[in-house]
């Protein structure tokens, strides 16, 4: 069916036109004033509001019950100008990763209990695999997503793994929380994370983490290709080629550093001495 035939979903077009109507104000908007204005019975947009408040996409004043964008929805507004910004200044280096090596890259931004791809590049005839721009992945199984966990805070980590767990994706899957923190300390020590056919068979990744200015691990960089690729032959060149690329993307991620300034240098102590005695 072609898609400009399919129907659209007309409770997803209302919720559409909220958000849109609500961008408008800033002041937020009242649930008769929302009702009127996209001329919806009063309990649809109650429904539709309290669904998008509940998912903290919205928030409501108790005093003056106006709707208004909620915490996550601006953070998924800068998750997404993120990601278009770092995939601006990292495609360079990817593609320059992908003709050093032959093999496809990928990159990562976490979000919240998942890594989602941002980014693939690979040569014309690189095997086909089964990502694509948009996928979200494990975090536990996955070399993008071992690379940015490995640099969670301990706090941050603990509570990934209750609210997570470590679902497994086949028998090379780690689903040992012991097992799990050893692996991430090898990548904190080796700069490098290997996912060696824990997420699909037959398929190996390098992922180095990607820091901002603050060393806050944000994204990582990944080569992905089959075992017959990726070998423990070529595995410590390849995961230095990663760690290069991605310490090459994090530094484009610093301020630039705003020149001296040019102040006059302070005259030698005996040079002072002679202006003081010459009356200078």
């Amino acid at each position: 069916m072609a898609a400009s035939k399919t129907p659209t979903v007309s409770s997803v077009e209302r919720t559409l036109h909220i958000l849109e109507l609500l961008a408008t104000s800033r002041a937020g908007l009242t649930l008769p004033e929302i009702s009127r204005r996209l001329g919806l019975p009063k309990s649809s947009a109650h429904c539709l509001l309290l669904t998008l408040e509940r998912s903290g996409y919205l928030t409501s004043n108790t005093t003056t019950r106006r709707f208004m964008f909620g915490l996550k929805l601006f953070s998924l507004a800068n998750m997404a100008h993120s990601g278009v910004r770092l995939r601006e200044q990292a495609r360079p280096f990817l593609r320059s990763l992908v003709n050093e090596t032959g093999l496809t890259v990928h990159m990562g931004i976490r979000e919240r209990d998942e890594v989602v791809l941002v980014e693939k590049i690979g040569p014309a005839a690189a095997p086909k695999l089964a990502t694509w721009l948009g996928k979200r992945m494990d975090l536990h199984c996955t070399g993008v997503g071992k690379a940015v966990l490995a640099h969670l805070p301990a706090e941050e980590l603990e509570s990934f793994i209750r609210a997570r767990g470590l679902p497994r994706h086949n028998e090379n899957t780690i689903a040992s929380i012991r097992r799990l923190r050893e692996k991430l300390a090898e990548v904190r020590s080796t700069g490098y994370a290997l996912d060696d056919e824990e997420d699909e068979i037959g398929t190996r990744c390098i992922g180095a983490p990607i820091f901002d200015p603050a060393g806050t691990a944000i994204a990582a960089v990944s080569l992905a290709g089959t075992t017959d690729q990726i070998t423990s032959d070529n595995l410590g060149h390849f995961a230095g080629l990663v760690k290069q690329t991605a310490g090459a993307i994090s530094h484009t991620l610093r301020p630039e550093e705003s020149p001296a300034s040019e102040e006059p240098s302070e005259p030698p102590a005996q040079e002072r001495e002679n202006s003081i005695a010459q009356g200078i």
